[in-house]
């Protein structure tokens, strides 16, 4: 402890110091005791998927679709950065177009999660048991895995969303620039990892509508966060610099969605059904309700249907 003298009637304080990381991430895990277990289980499960991968490497025979969903992340994060590119110029949008770009963003979301990721789980799931009904049961259980890894990363990850304020344990003592960071990057990973995930099985009719629909929908995203960059007092030129840059979450995302679901025979539908579910908490957690936040709900659910019908072409022609 610490004692300071006030200056008023000479009354001593005693304050206490500052918790250390440890301490504040030991009390965050105290106050949301479940979400740290359903974070440390889903870990668990991703880390068993992981080292069946990587044992395959090392044996010599590397998941058949690493360069290709390398390139779809690559391709993910090259459409953020000219996304954030008009912020260069522009301080804002009219908040009904931006919730509506949202909107359209979060219908691809939910149309890629749907068309993409769970119908092909389904299948994958099906023929690896021989049972549609424990088929669906193998991508359920990738779906809560999925729920759980992104509930647990938002709850104990500090970070800064532009409508309402910073969150996480330890948010105080962190840059206000590295909590959007962390907050841009809750969004992008899931998209990398379901781009990792489409491919790893080198199928193309799977990895090339969802990574033209992630790329596609990247583009108003990354906008989205250069402008509320922008609003929250970044100066252009950094608005855009960090807004490309969290788009390198997604090479990063899709490497370990690759990863994941490459070893066992039922990791990949536990794998696209994890992905399915990062995204579609992500959808349901953060996107609609920032889009639904300025009373413009009919522009964003119109948004929103444009989206998940756009998705839906892409699926049906290049799938």
């Amino acid at each position: 402890m610490t004692i300071r003298a006030t200056p008023r009637n000479g009354v001593v304080a005693i304050a206490a110091p500052k918790s250390g990381w440890l301490e504040l991430l030991r009390n965050h895990v105290r106050e949301h005791m479940l979400i740290a277990a359903g974070l440390g289980l889903a870990l668990l499960v991703v880390l068993f998927l992981l080292a069946q991968s990587i044992t395959l490497v090392i044996a010599g025979t590397p998941p058949p679709g690493l360069l290709p969903a390398l390139l779809g992340g690559v391709a993910g994060f090259a459409t953020t950065a000219i996304g954030a590119l008009p912020a260069l110029i522009l301080r804002s949008l009219p908040q009904r177009i931006e919730d509506s770009l949202l909107g359209l963003a979060a219908g691809m979301m939910l149309a890629a999660s749907a068309f993409s990721l769970l119908l092909p789980g389904l299948e994958a799931g099906t023929a690896v048991v021989g049972n549609a009904a424990l088929g669906a049961g193998i991508v359920v259980l990738g779906m809560g895995m999925g729920v759980l890894l992104m509930l647990g990363l938002d709850a104990f990850i500090p970070h800064e969303h532009d409508k309402t304020g910073p969150c996480g344990p330890g948010h105080e003592r962190c840059g206000r620039i590295w909590l959007f960071v962390f907050a841009i990057a809750l969004h992008n990973l899931p998209e990398g990892m379901a781009i990792g995930v489409s491919f790893s099985q080198g199928d193309m009719s799977v990895g090339l509508p969802l990574t033209t629909a992630i790329a596609l929908q990247d583009i108003p995203e990354g906008l989205a966060v250069a402008l509320a960059l922008r609003s929250a007092g970044f100066t252009p030129a950094l608005a855009v610099l960090v807004a490309a840059l969290s788009g390198l979450l997604e090479p990063v995302g899709s490497l370990l969605g690759v990863g994941l679901s490459s070893g066992l025979a039922a990791a990949y539908p536990i794998g696209l059904g994890l992905a399915a579910g990062s995204m579609l908490f992500v959808v349901s957690h953060e996107v609609i309700p920032e889009t639904h936040r300025n009373g413009h709900q009919t522009s964003a659910t119109l948004g929103l249907m444009a989206g998940f019908a756009l998705m839906m072409v892409l699926d049906t022609t290049l799938g």
